[in-house]
């Protein structure tokens, strides 16, 4: 019962309807409601949703997240925290010393099949509840894009996983094998291909913000196409949602003006905002359930040790763990880019001149991740765990990454529009009073860079362009192994399930 395909299967047999990120992997008779006996109702059936969408936010109880993590793994940041072993599964990344026993992949395993589930779960139900059938169609489409979108983060991180379209029986589960690659990508193509028809435009960012929509699904199907290559579909998908470079999109989507705006934990959902996760300072989430919180704990990951201010002036930042402390090569390429300040907290620069004090932690480099480190000023106000209860919430996908995007797509593509391709770089440019640059693939790669950092796609990014054993060779990365994860020890016992080869 230790394998976490069969434990999600059993413990899907039993439906939780709570806020909390793990609520259908605990299986507790009480004060749950009998899956078979459930999806009764329209009010049940938006239940079963909330379900699915919950695992978009994830943290895992050993408080590693999927940005956590990339970043952990990426050229831009150190795993840092306390010591060596502090939240040991992003250290093993960090230097690439995990193993099929050990690491991130568990939970970021969890997490995506935990999503797989749910959704196949709603949507074997969907077809018998009575409800409004525009409706019922919308609620249809939205589990399969985040089918697409649970599926497109595993088999990027894992490569070789099940693929399942509907739930599998706990009887069958010891039987599973994985899919070919190929296959799985046909799948979430698919997902998304039918899910755009019947999914809103937009929706209203007051009482529904962080729904699925069409801009999204073109999105997320852009990002698939990209992966696979197809950069003419690619670039015809990002077109949809970005509309004229620096323009105002059909979906409403437009770069905000101010950069640093972005980062302002009260101004969510803005225009420039794609695909957001939502989190609250309100939850009451606690330590004896951090799954449960709804709070964002990077705000408290990232925040420097001992921190303490000596002068008026200085941020208000919450004394923190030292996670994910940015890398003296992330510091060099941005420290004289006009995006510097809203995305670096130089705690050295702040401790020389006597403005603020700090305790360094492990790797140490002096640089923190500004974009995302608590302040007193966005303290839970709602009870619980002061360091679980953050409300900053997280870009999956903003507006500058799909510009960018596109103009890869184009540039690499086949008689693709060039000048639309440099519009659209220079336009990511242009928003922190930049020059405009040459359309190449070296310039795209450091706008990236600059313009995301910390955000969580570098790492899929290197791969993704086969630069990143370069790039990461000084950290302990091999290529032709660790461009994917090993598939969880646990998942092979007793199962059919076969490693790896990079790690077997």
């Amino acid at each position: 019962m230790n394998k976490f395909l069969l434990y999600t299967t059993l413990a899907l047999g039993t439906l939780g309807l709570g806020s909390c990120s793990k609520g259908f992997l605990e299986v507790e008779p009480k004060g749950l409601n009998l899956e078979s006996n459930y999806y009764r109702n329209e009010t049940e059936a938006f239940n079963g949703l909330v379900a699915v969408y919950d695992v978009v936010g994830w943290t895992g109880g050993g408080l590693v997240t999927k940005v956590n993590a990339l970043d952990a793994a990426s050229d831009d940041h150190l795993a840092g925290g306390g010591n060596a072993t502090d939240v040991n599964d992003l250290q093993l990344w960090s230097n690439y010393t995990l193993s099929p026993d050990r690491g991130p992949q568990g939970e970021l395993w969890r997490k995506g099949f935990s999503g797989v589930f749910r959704a196949n779960i709603l949507l074997q139900k969907m077809g018998d509840v009575p409800m409004d059938e525009t409706l019922k169609k919308r609620y249809i489409a939205e589990a399969k894009l985040l089918r697409g979108y649970f599926y497109f983060d595993l088999v990027r991180l894992f490569k070789n996983v099940p693929l399942f379209t509907e739930p599998v029986p706990a009887s069958d589960m010891y039987n599973v094998t994985q899919a070919a690659p190929a296959d799985v990508y046909a799948q979430i193509v698919k997902d998304m291909q039918e899910a755009i028809p019947d999914l809103p435009p937009t929706v209203p960012a007051a009482t529904e913000g962080g729904r699925m929509t069409q801009g999204i699904a073109h999105a997320l199907l852009g990002k698939v196409y990209l992966q696979l290559e197809r950069f003419n579909d690619a670039a015809a998908e990002f077109a949809v949602v970005n509309g004229t470079p620096g323009g105002t999109s059909q979906y409403g989507y437009k770069l905000l003006d101010n950069f640093s705006d972005l980062w302002k934990s009260n101004n969510k959902f803005n225009t420039e905002s794609i695909f957001e996760i939502g989190y609250t300072s309100t939850s009451s989430g606690d330590w004896g359930c951090i799954a449960c919180t709804e709070g964002n704990v990077l705000s408290i990951m990232t925040g420097p040790r001992g921190y303490s201010p000596l002068t008026p002036g200085a941020p208000d930042y919450v004394s923190g763990w030292s996670f994910l402390v940015v890398t003296p090569g992330l510091f060099n390429a941005i420290h004289f880019d006009p995006r510097y300040n809203a995305t670096i907290a130089n705690l050295d620069s702040l401790k020389a001149n006597g403005i603020a004090d700090y305790t360094p932690g492990y790797n140490n480099t002096g640089y923190f991740l500004e974009k995302f480190i608590g302040r007193q000023s966005n303290r839970s106000t709602g009870g619980g765990a002061m360091e679980l209860n953050f409300p900053q919430n997280m870009y999956e996908i903003r507006l500058a990454d799909t510009y960018l995007l596109e103009a890869e797509a184009i540039l690499r593509g086949s008689g693709g529009n060039l000048t639309r391709g440099a519009a659209l770089l220079n336009a990511v440019r242009d928003r922190v009073g930049l020059g405009p640059v040459a359309l190449t693939l070296d310039n795209i790669v450091l706008e990236r860079r600059l313009e995301l950092a910390g955000e969580g796609h570098r790492w899929f990014d290197l791969v993704r362009w086969g630069r990143a054993a370069a790039a990461l060779a000084s950290k302990g990365f091999v290529a032709g192994k660790h461009e994917v994860l090993p598939i969880p020890l646990l998942e092979l016992e007793n199962t059919k399930l076969v490693q790896n080869e990079e790690y077997r």
